[in-house]
């Protein structure tokens, strides 16, 4: 892997932890949201992520074939899906939004484990950020040399 494409891969990184960042957000936002339906309630939202591959090629070099090994080229954002835990169902008759029986229901996200995702998106990021500085760095006293 060329330095080069390593700048590709910290970027596609941090565009994957962005992601997970907004929408670990939008579940926090949406934790304590009710409503009288379960079809209507706010499910947790989770980001899915693939590695992305490059095709494997075959060079000739002095007259001998051998494949490249596919290697990685970063992350790719391939949705979000819903979250299939159950819901929370808290009866309170006095809430305005509570159904015939007095029953409300509640989003099925844990604000734990979406303040840890949140935590962990962040410091993903700021390795990736890491990454690209120290190749940017590398780079540049690579130029140096021929001074």
């Amino acid at each position: 892997m060329s330095l080069v494409n390593i700048f590709d891969v910290a970027g596609s990184g941090m565009n994957a932890q962005t992601v997970r960042m907004n929408t670990t957000a939008s579940n926090l936002a949406n934790a304590q949201t009710a409503s009288s339906s379960v079809d209507q309630v706010y499910r947790s939202r989770q980001p899915v992520f693939a590695q992305m591959q490059r095709d494997a090629q075959l060079q000739m070099q002095g007259g001998n074939q051998w494949a490249e090994e596919p290697a990685g080229r970063g992350v790719q954002v391939m949705g979000i899906v819903e979250s299939d835990a159950p819901l929370q169902r808290r009866y309170e008759p006095d809430h305005p939004q509570a159904d015939e029986e007095g029953y409300v229901f509640y989003p099925n996200v844990n604000p734990v484990e979406e303040m840890t995702n949140m935590i962990s998106a962040s410091r993903s990021f700021q390795m990736n950020v890491e990454v690209m500085n120290s190749a940017k760095q590398m780079v540049q006293r690579a130029l140096t040399l021929g001074q």
